[in-house]
C-alpha cells in the first residue's frame, strides 16, 4: 500500500429496490453521513475492484462484480484541507467515480469501527439531504435515473 492516498476514488451508492439508501457516519467527523467511499489501493487497481473492496471493508456486504452498476460519472472535487495530509504534497483534488449496488431490503451491515460509527437506511431524497458531500448528495438524487 502507498504511503499516500491515491487521489482517485469510488463512491458507491448502496440501495434497495425500494430506493432506500444506506448511509454511514464517519468516525472522525460525527454528523458526517455518506455512502461508501474509498481510494484505489494502487494506481492500476480496477475501479470495480476498488468499489467491491470498499463495500466489503466498510459495510461487510459481499457482492459480485455483476451486481455493481458503473454510472460512468466522474466528479472532480477539492479535497478538504483537513484531509490533504493523507495525500502527496501538492495534491489538492480528487477524481471520484460513481457506482451503485442494489441489495435486498433488510441486508445486514457490519461497519468497520475505525471508519464508521453508525448506519441507517433512508429514502433516497431524505438521505441526499443528510449527506455532507455535495457529490454524494447529487448521486443520491440521480439514483432513480440510473436504476430505471
Amino acid at each position: 500500500m502507498n504511503a499516500f492516498k491515491i487521489p482517485e476514488s469510488v463512491l458507491v451508492v448502496i440501495h434497495t429496490p425500494q430506493l432506500e439508501v444506506l448511509l454511514i457516519e464517519r468516525t472522525d467527523n460525527p454528523g458526517f453521513w455518506q455512502s461508501v467511499t474509498g481510494s484505489r489501493d494502487t494506481p492500476d487497481e480496477p475501479l470495480l475492484q476498488t468499489a467491491m473492496r470498499e463495500v466489503m471493508e466498510e459495510t461487510g456486504i459481499t457482492a459480485d462484480a455483476g451486481q455493481f452498476v458503473d454510472w460512468a460519472v466522474s466528479n472532480i472535487y477539492e479535497i478538504y484541507p483537513a484531509w490533504r495530509r493523507r495525500y502527496a504534497p501538492g495534491v489538492t483534488h480528487n477524481t471520484e467515480h460513481v457506482f451503485s449496488l442494489c441489495v435486498p431490503q433488510g441486508t445486514s451491515v457490519r461497519l468497520s469501527p475505525r471508519e464508521h460509527t453508525a448506519w441507517q437506511w433512508l429514502p433516497c431524497l431524505e438521505a441526499a439531504d443528510l449527506c455532507f458531500s455535495p457529490s454524494n448528495a447529487e448521486a443520491l438524487l440521480m439514483l432513480p435515473k440510473f436504476i430505471a
